[in-house]
């Protein structure tokens, strides 16, 4: 196990801050490990009653174009995953559920971040509307499994928590 020796606040963002740990290793050596630190984060597979699932697609600025996904959003601070995990579906894509079942947490890059993902699958969906933010641009995009696992195939679906939380989803199913 690694020991922190220092750590050095690099920035503080909005969501999320950067850090420099100055670490011992376990062989007494020291090395530095650079950080995002990150509250947390909750990820949606909303199902509809005919089996096909609901993804979002919207311009991901650091990857320079569109990207289909799964609905997500960031913690607040002192906010319970579950809690986060239903307002991001009614902000994202307008619909409530009447079911909300966690499947999985997940490290999404931890070789550099801190960032846990609360994986939730949503069912009993009822329509209503978008409560997206001012810098959210968000169309909804319904797809049955065979269409997600091909686009998955042929790398359409890109998003690695989107493909993590739809194979969850249909391995369980």
């Amino acid at each position: 196990m690694e020991k922190t020796i220092t750590t050095r606040l690099l920035y503080q963002g909005r969501s999320f801050s950067f850090k420099t740990d100055e670490v011992e290793l376990p062989n007494g050596k020291k090395t530095t490990r650079d950080i995002v630190d990150h509250p947390g984060a909750v990820a949606i597979v909303p199902v509809l009653d005919d089996g096909r699932i609901v993804l979002v697609r919207q311009y991901r600025y650091a990857t320079g174009k569109d990207l289909l996904e799964i609905p997500a959003g960031t913690l607040e601070s002192g906010e319970a995953p579950d809690t986060c995990a239903r307002r991001e579906l009614k902000e994202e894509t307008g619909y409530t559920t009447g079911s909300m079942k966690k499947i999985l947490s997940m490290y999404m890059a931890p070789g550099y971040s801190n960032e846990v993902i609360h994986l939730y699958l949503a069912t009993e969906l009822k329509a209503g509307e978008q409560g997206t933010e001012e810098d959210e641009s968000i169309t909804l995009e319904p797809y049955g499994p065979d269409e997600l696992l091909g686009m998955m195939e042929k790398n359409v679906i890109e998003d690695a928590k989107t493909i993590a939380g739809v194979l969850s989803y249909l391995t369980r199913s």
